[in-house]
């Protein structure tokens, strides 16, 4: 069929994470507590934060910006997936689809850059903690972030843009859970290589520069902390980064299977699973283990409560 005799496809039908029916109801009841359970986390640590002054620090600060992102991006995906679970045939318009990724894609990269920002505030508040309130002034913070939100909404923007220029004519079957990049350009019925060229140039700056950026940090890290003398210094500043190094390791480990292998590697169904990792389980992991293993945010819950009553 030429394309001049094809009808542009107008909107999708999302395959869902599985099209097996026995599982539907189950994975709808596992996806809809994880999701509970990344709201209310996320929200907890944004009020905790906010409310308590002794929490109005940089690290804090990042957090904060983190659970804000997790939150978000959580929302951009997960209520459709619950869809696919009770809705035989569930759609989604091509406006729809291109705006969900939009906003996937610019969550998704300001938290590459997030986490960036919080391995250099524990770098500098380990390395150079005498020059802490100088190199992690609140001006330096805000910067911080703020570039992070323009990385985000510029590369998404990039993306976004190129995948507009894609023709969907006829197959209109997305195997996946939401409006990622793969499964759609597996849809084109014209030439992707552009746009796979973009996604590894564009996508690949987005986790190896700040994978490389985190990883050289937490080299400085542990060399200074093999130094410190005292077993419960050394304790303590292992505590301090373990938290973040979990987050960071499951986020960009599965991001980097999704987008950065070649693409004979492996199925759709395998890049589904993997996209589960940083789209829904990372959002839900994070505000448990910054407050699960983290004394401070502990205290404040405890205040807050005490407060309360």
């Amino acid at each position: 069929m030429t394309l001049e005799n094809a009808s542009l496809v107008t909107e999708f039908f999302l395959v869902g994470l599985t099209d097996q029916s026995q599982l539907q109801i189950p994975l709808f009841l596992l996806f809809l507590v994880m999701y509970m359970i990344t709201v209310l986390g996320n929200l907890t640590l944004i009020i905790l934060i906010v409310l308590n002054s002794h929490l109005h620090t940089p690290m804090y600060f990042f957090l904060f910006n983190l659970s804000c992102i997790d939150f978000c991006s959580s929302s951009v995906v997960t209520p459709k997936m619950l869809m696919n679970f009770i809705i035989k045939k569930n759609f989604i318009s091509y406006v729809q689809c291109m705006t969900q990724f939009y906003f996937f894609c610019f969550f998704m990269i300001s938290e590459c850059y997030v986490l960036t920002s919080m391995a250099y505030d524990r770098y500098v508040a380990i390395c150079n903690p005498l020059l802490y309130n100088i190199a992690m002034s609140p001006k330096v913070c805000s910067y911080l972030i703020l570039c992070s939100y323009f990385m985000g909404i510029s590369d998404a923007m990039i993306h976004t843009g190129c995948l507009l220029r894609v023709v969907f004519c006829g197959k209109n079957t997305i195997n996946h859970y939401f409006c990622d990049l793969l499964p759609l350009l597996q849809l084109s019925c014209t030439s992707t290589y552009a746009n796979e060229m973009e996604m590894f140039i564009v996508g690949g700056k987005n986790i190896i520069v700040p994978s490389v950026i985190i990883f050289t940090s937490y080299g400085f890290i542990l060399s200074s902390i093999l130094q410190i003398s005292s077993t419960e210094g050394k304790a303590k500043a292992f505590s301090t980064c373990s938290s973040h190094l979990i987050a960071v390791s499951l986020f960009f480990g599965s991001g980097t299977f999704s987008y950065l292998k070649p693409s004979s590697v492996g199925s759709v169904d395998e890049g589904k699973i993997s996209s589960v990792f940083y789209s829904i389980v990372v959002p839900m992991i994070n505000p448990l283990i910054y407050s699960l293993r983290n004394k401070d945010v502990r205290n404040a819950l405890i205040k807050t409560k005490k407060r309360q009553f």
